[in-house]
């Protein structure tokens, strides 16, 4: 065997131990691969590009380790989108990721029904995602769009994605951080019908889709074409039990038994969700009132409160005492009382988790050969996403009562020393979505002598309009403190005539709200998003000179990218007429960037003991960006091919990303958060006695000057957030692997194992108000803390008054890691066997905010597990097949998190000791399938469940915003099933 021919056998072992390895496969894909095996051994001198290297070879033997998931992978495990298919993979499963679920409980980068990528859960703006190897661009609405939103492309039209494990920014710029995903579209002359449907068990959450592709070939050239529809129907909180009661689920430390309140109406564990139809009291009565510090007035609905506790205390003689209308009671003072508050309305059964969404997506791709050396192609991709929420919310204002501080006809029976804030509740709160993407890409491929050459444009448009249901701030600010009827007056903002909103009627704050106070209190505000992407890139390859270990393989190219968002808020949104929301500005600006790179792949020895072949890949990228400037940044690869069929290999790279554009000119937001929400140190005094907080957070409080019985404000702090241009830096950051990689010549298996350190410097983040603050108050180093001066309190009363979050840059973000791949197949008499196991164990996950500040390691953590894992075994003969797979997900605590650094796993209720759940254990998911294929008829039918055993999500205990995602009773995290059990069915009609 002469050398070449041996180092090509060589790639090709590799690559197959690469696609073996895959973190997800089907078996009908492993067998394709089998086939393309043979047809590459046959066409050993062909080479190709891979990602991660612009050098076209014979394969994946490279440094850089790559992991190929075959969209297969997705049928055969009932999985319904490119985003459940990327979450599946070890990559992406030990860190939570952004999906339609989560974009609706939480405000997410691209708005509402995005799914994005974070590889190592370093960002989904850190990750870069190619589309047949040329950039994609972002999707999605709101001012933070940045990153690829994987509804755009369906899964019909993808072959497989190669996944880039370690940085690559010197060869694909400044976004490669965390590493490259490259989605690959199918090619060749199959034409087919396909449909998919999935239906859970308990109803909510099914989904189905239909698509048709055709595909030809011709002697000078290709194409093909999709249509592709999909609708994921809505799931509400209230289909899913774990989801539609949150218990605060605490238990006796001593006895371990259920510590949780009894709600006496209903002998159940009391909801404690969204409180509704009350009154909250601000008392100023002296000594031997009758108001409770924290007491609410409730309505008595049902008729019963009477039954289970007093009213409120009635002294005539004394003016002070409160005074309510017929059917007031006051709860929310004691362990009894707290039983009895209205926690769980009906609108929160009715509650979006997973909205509904529709897509539909055509998309066309094609080449012609002009000459024997000169290709052209192109490819289009049309896509609309319609997603639609339902929620509810509480809103409130302020009043005095009847007789405080005057006398006030609008609160008619409300007596006393107090002034009152009604709180109602309405469903008039979700959104609307539709986003409407197109990207196309024409360009030209060929060959000069032996070097081939590649260039391309590319050019993306997202155009996102967001409807949200708003409550008019003028409406609800006409009223607060009024003293009597507001006919005659206009609102401020709108204008319009107004009118006597019966703020302290039972019936508007349950939610029963008559149309004309609807018309004047709630209305809708639409904003729109456009990001455009233009990217114009090229590079030629090609071998400069045969060295005495073989051909020196080099590369060199040039990009240049231009990048503009214009988000523009509703009407009512930039008039600051949107209560209880944030009053947002236009968020517009534009970047460009233009780069320069070079790649070398040096064969240092080869055919010496113990060196069968030893590579040493380089690469270099200089990038002038308008926004920041310039900056270079290399890699430095190794391979050794120790003996046929082991390799050992490793590489070094640094990068260095520009903040994103709304990173640098998001426009300022005004919102308003509770002071207890913002405020660690409100009766600091009382919580370090029950143990709730730290000794250096009391003492901090202290040297602040804050009274240990401090209060707290009443009125809410004002946070102001937006772009850092003109202060942010860029991101600069340093990845190493090292790697082993087994294919033996002996059997059909194939292992391998790399350990990767991701290190980022100067990260740009953007720390909530709560973050900043409770931050603040636990550093070590209190008197310098950077965030101290993020915030200021009033000099009267001691409140926070100001926050000022918005983007900046923190000290470090680092991840370590190992990941393992394993594969192996075998043909027997009664089949072919396949099975193959991936498992990522992470080591850190730690950030550091500042130079001087603690480091905070996230490692195991709920939601960040230490240990990920995937394994399928699969078994065919003949028409029939088999695919079983379980994906685990390991276990996790929040217990020294909750600690603020020590471990903790208690709390005090009403002075009484509570053990938390702050944990959750392994889970694994099981799926299985059947598939039949009728080869002669063109029909295949896969058969399957998905979430064989009903997995639920782990219970953990409520905390409130301690840094948990929590619905209902359950962890929400992407790696957890919501929609449990549920039986799929693929369709498939090949002509």
């Amino acid at each position: 065997m002469t050398l070449p021919q041996q180092r090509v056998k060589t790639r090709l072992a590799i690559a197959m131990g690469c696609l073996f390895a895959s973190s997800a496969f089907g078996l009908q894909a492993q067998q394709e691969i089998v086939e393309q095996e043979k047809v590459e051994e046959e066409q050993a001198a062909e080479r190709i590009s891979v990602v991660g290297s612009r050098i076209r070879t014979g394969g994946f033997d490279n440094a850089a380790p790559v992991s190929v998931i075959n969209a297969q992978a997705a049928l055969s495990q009932g999985l319904g989108n490119l985003g459940e298919l990327l979450r599946s993979s070890t990559l992406a499963a030990g860190s939570n990721q952004v999906t339609s679920a989560s974009s609706t409980a939480f405000v997410e980068s691209g708005g509402t029904g995005a799914e994005t990528l974070s590889l190592r859960g370093l960002g989904a703006n850190r990750t870069l995602v190619l589309l047949n190897g040329r950039r994609a661009g972002p999707a999605g609405t709101r001012g933070e769009v940045a990153s690829f939103d994987m509804n755009v492309i369906p899964l019909e039209a993808i072959d497989r994605v190669e996944i880039l494990k370690d940085g690559a920014s010197s060869l694909y710029g400044s976004d490669a951080v965390a590493g490259v995903v490259n989605i690959i579209t199918k090619k060749g002359d199959d034409s087919s019908i396909n449909f998919n449907t999935s239906q859970p068990f308990d109803s909510g959450g099914e989904t189905m889709s239909g698509n048709a592709t055709f595909g030809r070939s011709t002697e000078n050239g290709s194409f093909r074409l999709l249509a592709d529809y999909k609708l994921d129907k809505e799931l509400a909180k209230g289909q899913r039990d774990f989801y539609n009661c949150g218990e605060r689920y605490v238990f006796d430390p001593a006895t371990g038994e259920r510590a949780d309140l009894i709600d006496p109406r209903t002998g159940s564990y009391h909801c404690s969700d969204l409180p509704w139809g009350h009154v909250w009291i601000y008392d100023y009565q002296d000594e031997g009132g009758n108001v409770r510090p924290g007491t609410l007035a409730q309505y008595d609905y049902d008729g019963n409160l009477g039954g289970y506790l007093p009213g409120f205390a009635v002294d005539p003689s004394n003016p002070g005492f409160m005074v309510t209308p017929p059917g007031w009671f006051p709860v929310r003072y004691d362990n009894a009382s707290d039983a009895l508050v209205n926690s769980d309305h009906p609108f929160q059964d009715l509650e979006s988790l997973i909205p509904r969404k529709e897509t539909i997506t055509l998309y066309g791709q094609g080449d012609y050969s002009l000459t024997d050396d000169i290709t052209v192609y192109g490819e289009a991709l049309l896509n609309r996403r319609e997603t639609n929420t339902k929620g509810y919310r509480q809103f409130w204002t302020y009043t005095y009562n009847e007789t405080f501080f005057g006398t006030n006809p609008t609160s008619v029976g409300w007596s006393g020393d107090q002034w009152l804030s009604p709180t109602p509740i309405t469903d008039h709160s979700g959104s609307d979505i539709t986003v409407d993407y197109r990207r196309f890409v024409v360009g030209a491929n060929g060959t000069l002598g032996d070097w081939f050459w590649d260039v391309a444009y590319q050019d993306s448009h997202s155009d996102g309009k967001y409807t949200n249901a708003i409550i008019f701030e003028d409406a609800v600010a006409i009223s607060e403190f009024a003293t009597g009827s507001c006919v005659g007056e206009t609102t401020a903002i709108r204008g319009v005539a107004c009118i006597d909103v019966p703020w302290l009627d039972p019936q508007f704050l349950a939610g029963n709200i008559a149309q004309q106070y609807k018309d004047f209190l709630f209305g809708y505000d639409t904003g729109k998003t456009i990001y455009k992407q233009q990217s114009l890139e090229g590079f030629i390859t090609g071998d400069l000179m045969d060295l005495p270990a073989g051909p020196l393989g080099s590369a060199f190219g040039f990009a240049y990218q231009r990048d503009s968002l214009n988000d523009t808020p509703g009407e009512h949104t930039l008039a600051r007429n949107v209560w209880g929301a944030s009053a947002a500005g236009i968020t517009k600006g534009k970047d460009n960037s233009k780069a320069v790179f070079a790649e070398f792949q040096i064969p240092l020895l080869s055919d010496l003991t113990m060196v069968e072949a030893l590579d040493l890949t380089t690469s270099a990228r200089y990038t002038d960006v308008d926004s920041y400037g310039n900056d270079t940044t290399y890699k430095v690869g190794l391979n050794w091919t120790i003996v046929d069929g082991f390799r050992f290999r490793a590489s070094q790279g640094t990068s260095f990303r520009s903040p994103a554009l709304y990173e640098l000119y998001l426009n300022d937001q005004t919102s308003f958060v509770g002071q207890r929400t913002v405020d660690p140190c409100i009766r600091w005094g009382a919580a370090l006695e029950e143990g709730s907080i730290t000794q250096r957070l009391a003492d901090n409080c202290a040297a602040d000057g804050i009274p240990a019985n401090f209060a707290g404000g009443a009125s809410s702090a004002t946070v102001i957030s937006g772009g850092g241009a003109g202060n942010l830096k860029a991101e600069t950051s340093v990845s190493k692997t090292y790697g082993f990689v087994w294919t033996p010549d002996f059997i059909n298996f194939s292992a391998s194992i790399d350990y990767f350190d991701i290190e980022i410097d100067q990260e740009v983040t953007e720390l909530s108000a709560a973050q900043i603050v409770r931050q603040c108050y636990l550093s070590e180093n209190f008197a310098t803390e950077p965030l101290c001066t993020q915030f200021d309190r009033a000099t009267v009363d001691q409140r926070i008054e100001t926050v000022r979050s918005g983007f900046l840059n923190i000290a470090t973000q680092r991840n370590r890691g190992i990941d393992i791949e394993t594969a192996y197949d075998i043909d027997t008499e009664y089949g072919t066997f396949i099975a193959g196991y991936e498992h990522t164990i992470q080591l850190e996950a730690s950030r550091v905010l500042f130079a001087n500040s603690a480091p905070e390691d996230f490692t195991g953590n709920i939601g960040s597990p230490k240990h990920v894992g995937n394994f399928k075994l699969g078994w065919n003969k003949g028409d029939w097949s088999v695919d079983y797979s379980a994906r685990y997900v390991g276990a996790g605590d929040n217990y020294t998190t909750y600690g603020e650094g020590e471990f903790r796993n208690t709390t005090t209720i009403r002075g009484k000791e509570v053990r938390l759940v702050l944990d959750t254990d392994a889970v694994i998911y099981h799926s299985l399938s059947v598939t039949n294929s009728l080869k002669d008829y063109g029909l295949t039918t896969t058969l399957g469940v998905a979430n064989l055993l009903d997995e639920e999500p782990p219970r953990i205990s409520y905390i409130g915003n301690r840094g948990l995602r929590r619905e209902g009773n359950s962890a929400f995290y992407s790696q957890y099933d919501s929609l449990g059990r549920r039986v799929f069915l693929n369709l498939s009609y090949k002509f």
